[in-house]
């Protein structure tokens, strides 16, 4: 909703040349919500989901914070500058988003590591079995 609102904000301001971010990243948050939706993620499980989610989040709050500063500093009129406040506070939401994203990842990495020492000694024990 952010995203669209910056959008409009953009399209109403002469810094037009900036609307292109709000309305891509509208348009991948509202196919990711989408894919979670209709459970696409649970069909398709070759793309790990969280990761997408988490560089969506990182590319979003960089951008939006390199276009709110242009847009501030840049542009007089006052869509401009309702466009670049509401992207900061998009930035603050991403950074947040990314900051939950980001601890779900080191959990799974942490879950994922956790589990191969035992499957390798699991095999081991297997194979030695078997050369006796």
């Amino acid at each position: 909703v952010l995203s669209f609102i910056i959008f409009i904000c953009y399209i109403a301001s002469s810094a037009t040349s900036f609307m292109m971010a709000p309305l891509l990243e509208f348009l991948l948050a509202l196919f990711l919500f989408f894919a979670y939706a209709t459970k696409l993620n649970e069909k398709l499980k070759g793309l790990y989901w969280p990761l997408t989610d988490f560089l969506r989040c990182v590319t979003a709050a960089v951008i939006y914070f390199a276009i709110s500063i242009a847009a501030v500093s840049k542009y007089n009129d006052g869509a401009s500058k309702a466009a670049g406040v509401f992207g900061f506070i998009a930035t603050i939401v991403y950074a947040i988003d990314f900051y939950i994203t980001f601890n779900d990842l080191v959990t799974f990495l942490k879950q994922g590591s956790s589990d191969s020492p035992e499957r390798r000694k699991s095999e081991d024990e297997d194979s030695d079995s078997d050369s006796d």
